[in-house]
């Protein structure tokens, strides 16, 4: 059935985005079950990072406009109504979240990518805003997140000309973390969700919110922000296991011995 293919990985949880037909472009019943993925996901509390991914030839494509009437004569209300949802649950995602681009992100496919917390891309990935090409703005987050991931002129570049952005410059411009042959690109985004899954999970998710509030807040207001978040979470489970850690492997230099 087409939708969004659930797996796990041990401690990782994989969502495929499983409509290649389309090259998994966005519907309201896709990005619907997305949402629900991602919940039904976390709620395991064995999972402690998740991977998203495409099936097939290409990450998303976009908007898959034949379903575009779903979205009704009130295109910002049926947006927020049908997409908006899986978005938030990627951005306030309670497990940090490695996106996995094979082939092409274009348009709002490109906005779902940035919504991850890191990007590792395959060799052949390609990223394009497509907007302006049909005469529109680019949309579903992607005026917030593309600046703060390349800055505003690379930003600009990309929307105003449509070229595509390859993933190797993608890398060099620091929107993709790593990039992977093809057939490695799987394990390549495993490995990092691992290596995420095996830390302090909510304390990376908590560093994810501090960098997002950050924007608009003063210098003494995010000093004081950050102490309160240290001081609510110093006290997890998590916390306690990565300081226990942490001074086994350094007892001399931290114990005060």
């Amino acid at each position: 059935m087409p939708g969004v293919k659930r797996e796990r990985e041990d401690a990782v949880g994989v969502l495929t985005l499983d409509e290649p037909a389309s090259l998994n472009a966005m519907t309201p019943d896709l990005l619907g079950d997305l949402a629900s993925a991602i919940r039904e996901m976390t709620d395991d509390p064995g999972i402690r990072a998740l991977v998203l991914t495409g099936a097939g030839r290409g990450f998303c494509s976009g908007q898959n406009l034949k379903a575009a009437q779903i979205l009704g004569d009130d295109i910002a209300a049926g947006v927020m109504r049908y997409y908006w949802p899986a978005f938030r649950a990627l951005r306030e995602c309670r497990v940090p979240v490695v996106v996995a681009v094979n082939g092409v992100a274009a348009g709002g496919g490109f906005s779902l990518a940035m919504a991850g917390d890191m990007i590792v891309a395959a060799r052949s990935a390609s990223f394009i805003q497509v907007f302006s090409r049909i005469a529109l703005v680019p949309d579903l987050g992607s005026t917030w997140l593309l600046p703060r991931l390349v800055g505003r002129q690379r930003a600009l570049e990309l929307m105003m000309t449509n070229e595509p952005l390859s993933a190797e410059l993608a890398k060099e411009w620091g929107l993709v973390r790593e990039v992977f042959d093809d057939g490695s690109l799987r394990e390549g985004a495993l490995a990092l969700a691992r290596k995420l899954a095996s830390g302090p999970t909510r304390a990376l998710v908590a560093t994810r919110k501090l960098i997002d509030d950050s924007e608009h807040a003063t210098y003494a207001d995010q000093f004081r922000r950050e102490i309160e978040t240290q001081a609510a979470i110093r006290t997890s489970e998590d916390a306690l296991e990565g300081r226990n850690a942490f001074l086994e492997k350094r007892p001399a230099r931290f114990s005060g011995r």
